[in-house]
């Protein structure tokens, strides 16, 4: 099936994806959304292995998981086990402006794809490596995943009650936001190459990009001379008061209150003096005593019969606060839907869908485009007749030959 390429920002970018699982996926997919020409190389027999995750595959294959990071790209399965898949692999570099991967590092050197070789085929070819420890350093030839670079990185030290085990978060948010770095990344050299006429090779890393959310953290153990031992604390932030989740009827309300607005909760609360009472009015002083200020304000939110109607009473004076929602309730939230941050997919193998839509809203450009994932190896015909002038019987061949494999999933 031809596939309709999308006009938007970045419409003339080519782009080589020859990754797997999210962050890389993850990468490549903001550019799709944005109008790149994305086509995703898969590995013979069975493609990206996140096709097959069978915890996400509800209705048919591939799984949800594939689809929402896939939308928008074309499929070429190669078997890169055989020289002759490699070499035509090596014979699409000349065509596109980009490479993305994410395999250890050392792979692509072994394909014979490094990106000498690959800056020896086109010299302002841009190469984005991700990976989870980075393509230097003691650790970079270590196995990683998104919860690996987190542990590595100090964040996961700081998720979870103070007197136990440490917490992992029920998502990928080294992943996503390691792939919005790379894209990033990848715009940044496009716009030095179109200055300049020069590649790069761009070393994105899990580990990395956990560690500058560290807002804190890193500066105050820095700063203290060690003095301070950052350390989590359970539901409340150490460094700010109020500033945590507390407990309400019926649910959890994350509120904000600190510095200059500890006043409005004051007020909210109708406890207007302590607004000017130095033993409340200072954040130091609060956070002394926090045996004393979460008692209070979980006291003050019982007496309100649900979570919102008390989200409701700070809000009317100002308070920076939020209901804890389920999953279930972000998917049918109204601001949500309107603003398009969930998103309603038509997929050929699901059906109708919901997914995380896309996080940038364009004026002038389109919002949240109707894309769709590709099957196994779908589009080989159409790339390697398009980019390589290959011809229905030499793609046959191929496919008799095993080089090229397609599946209807």
């Amino acid at each position: 099936m031809a596939t309709r390429r999308l006009d938007h920002a970045l419409s003339d970018l080519r782009v080589l994806d020859l990754t797997r699982a999210a962050a890389g996926p993850a990468c490549t997919r903001m550019l799709a959304e944005m109008g790149a020409d994305v086509i995703k190389v898969e590995g013979a027999p069975g493609g990206d292995m996140i096709r097959h995750m069978a915890s996400l595959q509800f209705r048919n294959e591939p799984s949800l998981y594939f689809v929402q990071q896939n939308r928008g790209k074309r499929s070429v399965c190669l078997n890169l086990h055989d020289p002759r898949g490699v070499a035509i692999l090596a014979e699409m570099i000349p065509h596109v402006d980009v490479v993305v991967e994410n395999f250890r590092p050392g792979v692509m050197e072994g394909l014979g794809l490094g990106y000498e070789r690959l800056a020896e085929i086109k010299p302002d070819i841009i190469l984005c490596s991700i990976s989870a420890l980075g393509q230097t350093g003691p650790l970079s030839q270590l196995p990683g995943y998104d919860f690996i670079a987190q542990a590595y990185s100090g964040i996961t030290s700081m998720i979870g009650p103070a007197d136990d085990a440490p917490y992992m978060p029920a998502a990928a948010i080294g992943d996503i936001s390691t792939g919005v770095h790379g894209a990033l990344a990848v715009v940044a050299a496009v716009h030095h190459r179109n200055r300049t006429g020069e590649g790069e090779h761009l070393d994105v890393a899990l580990l990395d990009a956990y560690y500058h959310y560290h807002d804190a953290n890193v500066a105050s153990y820095s700063g203290s001379e060690g003095k301070h031992q950052p350390s989590r604390t359970g539901r409340h932030v150490e460094y700010l008061s109020p500033c945590g989740i507390y407990r309400a009827n019926g649910g959890s309300i994350v509120i904000m209150s600190f510095l200059h607005h500890w006043p409005d909760l004051c007020k909210a609360m109708e406890r207007e003096e302590w607004i000017d009472d130095p033993a409340w009015n200072s954040d130091a002083v609060r956070l002394q005593k926090m045996d004393e200020v979460v008692p209070a304000i979980e006291g003050w939110l019982q007496s309100f019969p649900d979570v919102e109607s008390a989200v409701k009473r700070m809000q009317d004076f100002g308070v920076p606060c939020a209901p804890v929602l389920s999953v279930a309730q972000t998917v049918n939230h109204p601001h949500h839907r309107q603003r398009g941050t969930v998103r309603r997919v038509h997929d050929r193998l699901h059906g109708e869908v919901d997914l995380p839509g896309f996080p940038i809203k364009f004026k002038k450009l389109p919002n949240n485009t109707e894309l769709e994932a590709p099957t196994l190896g779908e589009h080989n015909a159409e790339v390697l007749g398009e980019m390589l002038g290959r011809s229905q019987d030499e793609i046959r061949e191929l496919a008799e030959a095993g080089i090229l494999q397609e599946k209807e999933f």
